[in-house]
């Protein structure tokens, strides 16, 4: 966190060390104390600062990049300084505020005719439902306390349904638990104290979604992807993905037995909750790199789906951020790497779950470390003009070299360019 300093305010410093001439050596400052952060920049030759010292690079938490945009705190970043968060990012991150904002996207694209925005009718169970034809990748979702009556409305349709309940600002498998009746639901209310209908506040809300309780399993155990996304714009909207995403496996089998609702080894797939477990293997920590993923699905299920599915795995990821560049304060001292996970179904449907803003830097592995190693390198080759000075005014347009391992999602520029 930001030091204090006797006889000054937090803000007091910041300003200060901001409105200081730029550092003759490259400087950084984080608010973490991990070893891979630090040691990439001070292997780069940069000088690692306190935040109300004058930096370069601030590798911060989201709650010191809120504040340093607050208007009320008087904070204007130079041109030599960047930040790893943009102003309002929360609109992704926040899981209420994730569903909302695609909803909304899909609204708007309707009311235009937008063919994107077309819907067809599915049998589900013994129900026809009207799903979106290119834009149905997120489980049905309701925020609690507010839609606690649809959902009840449409658990009592499928009442042999599970649901899977979150907090809406936790992380790391918090407070995550299922359901399959609204007794269960009920039963936690009482217990939790906090009462549907009236003592929700913000910082305990939840959503709830459709359980997707047909994962695809390999070895019969559940996983998800988590894949890493970095945008550098989102007006015009530009944004990269990294390939060496991975797996994440749960260390239990799959079971989807009511004995089994409430064991996290076998439903969640979070890295802090299996590695809790007894049957946790700490030599590859449960993962998979996202190419052997490939490699297995091209043996098992051929190359054409296969490429069809990571198709569209790129097209939830870009339509995810279509959605929420409107209402994300954009700001040229800002990148942001952000963590996508996502499951995949049986009949390899990607399901976007949810949204990380501050993937994990610490290493479970060897192999892990140095996958991050290797993000955080070419995240900064992405970032950094070619003369690997910070420049908030360089319109971030990297050469193929400097890329590394990202690849290109979406860079609305050239698409404009090309148009005209």
């Amino acid at each position: 966190m930001i030091p204090f300093s006797n006889g000054f305010s937090m803000y007091g410093q910041l300003k200060q060390a901001i409105n200081n001439k730029p550092p003759r050596q490259l400087t950084f400052c984080t608010d973490f104390d991990k070893t891979i952060v630090i040691n990439t920049f001070i292997e780069r030759g940069w000088r690692q600062v306190e935040p109300t010292e004058a930096w370069n690079l601030y590798w911060a938490n989201t709650s010191n990049c809120r504040s340093i945009f607050n208007v009320g705190n008087g904070v204007s970043l130079n041109d030599y300084q960047l930040i790893n968060h943009f102003p309002k990012h929360y609109e992704l991150v926040r899981k209420d505020l994730l569903v909302r904002n695609i909803k909304k996207y899909r609204k708007e694209l309707e009311k235009e005719g937008n063919p994107l925005a077309e819907k067809c009718e599915v049998i589900q169970g013994n129900h026809k439902v009207t799903r979106y034809l290119h834009l149905d990748f997120i489980p049905v979702t309701y925020g609690l306390p507010s839609d606690y009556n649809l959902f009840v409305e449409e658990y009592r349709r499928y009442p042999n349904s599970k649901w899977i309940l979150k907090p809406t600002s936790k992380s790391q498998g918090e407070g995550i638990f299922l359901i399959n009746n609204l007794s269960r639901l009920k039963k936690w209310s009482r217990e939790s104290r906090n009462y549907l209908h009236h003592r929700f506040t913000n910082k305990d809300s939840y959503v709830i979604s459709r359980y997707i309780d047909n994962p695809l399993l390999i070895g019969g155990k559940k996983f998800d992807l988590r894949i890493y996304v970095l945008v550098t714009s989102f007006r015009p909207l530009k944004a990269y993905m990294f390939r060496q995403g991975f797996c994440r496996f749960c260390a239990m089998k799959y079971d989807t037995s009511v004995a089994e609702l409430d064991n996290v080894y076998v439903h969640l797939t979070n890295v802090s909750v299996q590695k809790r477990g007894e049957d946790y293997n700490r030599l590859h920590g449960g993962k998979l790199g996202m190419q052997n993923l490939k490699l297995y699905l091209e043996g098992t299920r051929g190359r054409e789906v296969t490429e069809r599915l990571f198709r569209e795995i790129q097209w939830l990821i870009v339509h995810s951020l279509k959605a929420v560049a409107p209402v994300i304060a954009n700001d040229r001292h800002c990148f942001e790497c952000y963590g996508y996970d996502i499951i995949i179904d049986a009949d390899l449907k990607p399901w976007l779950i949810e949204v990380n803003s501050s993937p994990s830097m610490t290493p479970t592995t060897r192999n892990d470390g140095i996958l991050k190693r290797k993000l955080l390198e070419n995240m900064l080759s992405v970032i950094l003009p070619p003369n690997g000075i910070p420049d908030a005014r360089w319109k971030k347009t990297p050469n193929d070299r400097a890329l590394g391992d990202f690849e290109l999602l979406i860079d609305e520029t050239r698409l404009c360019t090309e148009e005209s």
